[in-house]
């Protein structure tokens, strides 16, 4: 009885109606982006996620919030130059959702829009010494919460997957200034509309919680998020992985 009253008090957080999320992570940046060089830059960066999870009793449907912002310092392969990143993603998802195995896991299943804003500066050159990121998404998405017991202690484990699908994102042309964009108005083809294959983003969450009280969580986890695209003859990436430790409150 008491092991069942245990579970019970893990549904209702890790699988139950609301809860919200504050982590931090650290771990690798790799950036490339020729506008500004043809070199690939490396280094360490530092990511800050928030989750936001709702859903009324009687609904099927959850919407979801997670602000995500990004800071990392890179060089590239000779240790000469070096580019600060900085970025920030608003996803906003609604899922529908279900609940198997005597509502120990919850499948959901919906979509996202991303929206994102960010820069790029090399602290070296002065010649195109940044560049500017802004981009919409809409992207397909799936969540799989599974919570379980060892002895009297409860877990769960959450997975988040998020893929591309069509967005549209500021570029400047290969060659373009940005003198030429904002001071003399000279457009050319600089809001590109994306699909899946010129900006194949994706991302992906695995954490891990142990509940230390009816309200309260610890977790740790893995985020990997990986942007990319090929727009207006130009390429550019930032990947980042990251280790993420926080705390989980029920609401």
């Amino acid at each position: 009885m008491k092991k069942a009253k245990l579970i019970a008090l893990l549904i209702v957080c890790a699988l139950g109606a609301k809860a919200q999320s504050h982590m931090i992570g650290l771990g690798p940046s790799r950036i490339l982006d020729t506008y500004i060089s043809q070199e690939k830059f490396s280094g360490v960066g530092f990511t800050y996620l928030y989750i936001r999870e709702g859903k009324k009793p009687e609904k099927h449907w959850q919407n979801t919030i997670e602000h995500e912002i990004d800071l990392s310092k890179t060089k590239d392969r000779s240790g000469n130059t070096s580019m600060l990143e900085g970025n920030y993603n608003l996803y906003w998802g609604r899922y529908r959702q279900w609940m198997l195995l005597d509502n120990r896991l919850k499948l959901q299943a919906g979509g996202l829009a991303n929206a994102n804003l960010g820069f790029l500066y090399d602290m070296t050159v002065s010649n195109n010494p940044a560049q500017a990121r802004m981009s919409l998404q809409i992207m397909p998405s799936g969540i799989a919460t599974y919570g379980f017991a060892i002895g009297e202690q409860q877990f769960s484990l959450r997975y988040e997957l998020n893929l591309p699908l069509v967005g549209i994102m500021f570029s400047p042309n290969y060659g373009q200034s940005y003198y030429e964009i904002f001071s003399r108005g000279n457009y050319d083809h600089n809001i590109v509309p994306t699909t899946f294959v010129c900006a194949p983003n994706f991302r992906q969450i695995l954490t891990f919680d142990w509940l230390a009280t009816q309200k309260w969580a610890f977790r740790i986890g893995y985020l990997g998020n990986y942007q990319q695209a090929a727009v207006n003859n130009l390429k550019q990436h930032v990947y980042t992985h990251r280790v993420l430790l926080g705390i989980v409150r029920c609401l």
